[in-house]
């Protein structure tokens, strides 16, 4: 999954962006919870990784 994608259903359950990171943004869900989304350009983000960090964001 590229990581525009990724960002994009993130945007669509309700988070965001919260501060950057040396290698990652911090995002914030709307319960108040917080997680990071790695900045790998130009590179998919492997499935377990988007499905992690969707876990994170509480979307199933």
């Amino acid at each position: 999954m590229k990581r525009s994608e990724l960002l994009k259903i993130l945007r669509q359950h309700g988070c965001q962006f919260w501060k950057n990171g040396s290698n990652h943004e911090k995002w914030i869900n709307p319960a108040g919870k917080k997680f990071t989304v790695p900045r790998h350009s130009g590179q998919d983000l492997p499935k377990y990784l988007a499905e992690d960090i969707f876990k994170q964001a509480g979307i199933k």
